[in-house]
């Protein structure tokens, strides 16, 4: 590869504020849903509570108080070179129960400091309007988006932040991995996404298709209002990509896999096109899937089109069409271990290549520019002996990102794929979504907390740390 990346490529890392922020009650913030959340492990669900009770430890309530240290922090990803700093907006700080007519200006003026931080020291914010942290009393009192109610509550939320942060914050990301609620099997996608707890008995597909479609909607709606703000915004959908290849070249695994990426780009689809595919419609009519729209739905997604598709992307997944459960525990019938490929301690496939693969297919399909938002190694990091110039010595982090990297490249200098920015998830540790842990770190920096919340909370450089930091300064060159 003869060409540069361009000069315009953001480089950075990314978090999310309930994984980190702390805090939790601080400045009359409201309780979200991450607060009801508590710890658990790889072998242990997280448990949803009905409030926050006595007798369990719930991580995200002190994260790893990034609101109190975020300067220091900052200071370091300015040391690594960042170009860009990935958050979200805590939506309960700004509307702690979430239906509230006015801000709460406590958590505005956080978000103000932070973003002023962030631009003082060349960091271009990319922030999240909704990232797993629906404001708890829209729960409880409305049921959350399967409430149509919820698209106005969004979008007052919304426009507060857009108005007040206008002239700091260009790059917005709508739903964060709105498309992992697909897996009805695993309740806390529906929890998180969209704030619903299913009753014994419902239809979880009829529940989750409505509550995407109000999601939809009020995306489309933010996207055209956003415009309508600052006409510089670039705004973007986020999906958790997991490409699907057939496990042969039968042409049954082939249409299996087809079928089975129905459910992905379902979501892109609607996005950035503007409309619901036929496939969408003809799935919900065999499933007896009544989606109920009101007038001026479906102009609203026509004239609400997103700037670029973010994703994150940390595997892929292989279905087989004889097989009709889900062996592999990626959330589909027909899920399948890939022989080629190995796995993380978390069971999740190494594969650079079909982050190449997938950053070709979308925009091929879309011809808009992409923004890896989140790719990333998860590990039980080692703190060294006798520690000098590092604390662990995370080759393994390095080996993965440095794959990964090569495979965004070649997307862009030899496909020619449009790849906005690349940002490493959990550049700095915090709290697992998905197990609650701490231990289960990502970060090029180093945070001494453990799982049940004790420790310093320094922070500490890894080796990888000074490996990134080289990356950016050398534009991808040297890896």
């Amino acid at each position: 590869m003869k060409h540069k990346m361009p000069e315009s490529f953001l480089w950075g890392g990314a978090v999310a504020a309930h994984q980190l922020e702390g805090a939790y009650r601080e400045d009359s913030r409201g309780l979200s849903t991450s607060d009801v959340m508590t710890a658990g492990s790889s072998k242990v669900p997280r448990k949803i509570t009905d409030g926050v009770e006595e007798g369990y430890y719930y991580p995200n309530h002190g994260g790893i108080d990034f609101y109190h240290r975020y300067k220091e922090d900052i200071d370091l990803f300015k040391e690594m070179g960042f170009k860009c700093f990935r958050t979200s907006i805590s939506w309960s700080r700004i509307f702690p129960d979430g239906d509230e007519t006015e801000p709460n200006e406590a958590g505005l003026a956080f978000y103000d400091r932070l973003f002023d931080e962030l631009k003082k020291n060349g960091m271009e914010p990319v922030v999240t309007l909704s990232h797993f942290e629906i404001p708890y009393h829209l729960v409880k009192a409305y049921g959350g988006f399967r409430n149509r109610k919820l698209i106005d509550f969004f979008l007052r939320f919304c426009e507060t932040v857009f108005t007040r942060y206008k002239d700091k914050v260009k790059y917005w990301m709508l739903f964060n991995e709105i498309n992992n609620q697909t897996d009805v099997a695993r309740p806390i996608y529906a929890f998180t996404n969209s704030g619903i707890l299913y009753e014994e008995g419902e239809n979880r597909e009829q529940t989750m298709w409505q509550a995407v479609h109000y999601e939809l909607v009020a995306g489309a709606r933010a996207v055209k209002m956003g415009h309508e703000i600052n006409p510089n915004f670039q705004i973007g959908c986020m999906m958790a990509w997991v490409p699907i290849y057939p496990a042969t070249c039968n042409p049954q695994d082939m249409m299996a896999q087809t079928e089975t990426m129905h459910e992905r780009f379902i979501f892109t689809d609607v996005y950035a096109r503007g409309h619901y595919p036929a496939y969408a419609r003809t799935m919900w009519e065999k499933k007896g899937i009544d989606i109920q729209m009101e007038p001026g739905d479906e102009e609203a997604l026509k004239e609400g089109c997103v700037d670029y598709i973010g994703i994150s992307y940390y595997m892929s997944a292989v279905v087989d069409h004889d097989v009709s459960e889900d062996r592999n525990g990626r959330g589909f019938p027909g899920s399948v271990e890939n022989p080629y490929l190995s796995y993380s301690d978390w069971g999740w496939a190494i594969d650079p290549e079909g982050l190449r693969y997938s950053l070709c297919q979308l925009y091929e399909r879309y011809e808009k520019p992409i923004f890896i938002a989140e790719n990333g190694f998860g590990a039980y990091d080692k703190l060294l002996e006798e520690p000098g110039d590092y604390v662990v010595e995370d080759d393994y982090r390095i080996a993965y990102l440095r794959e990964h990297i090569k495979a965004v490249e070649k997307a862009v200098l030899l496909d020619g794929v449009n790849v906005m920015g690349y940002t490493v998830w959990g550049c700095i540790d915090v709290v697992s979504f998905t197990t609650g842990e701490l231990s289960k770190r990502y970060g090029f920096i180093y945070v001494d907390r453990d799982d049940e919340g004790n420790g310093s909370l320094e922070r500490s450089q890894k080796k990888s740390f000074y490996w990134y930091r080289n990356v950016i300064a050398t534009n991808g060159e040297e890896l």
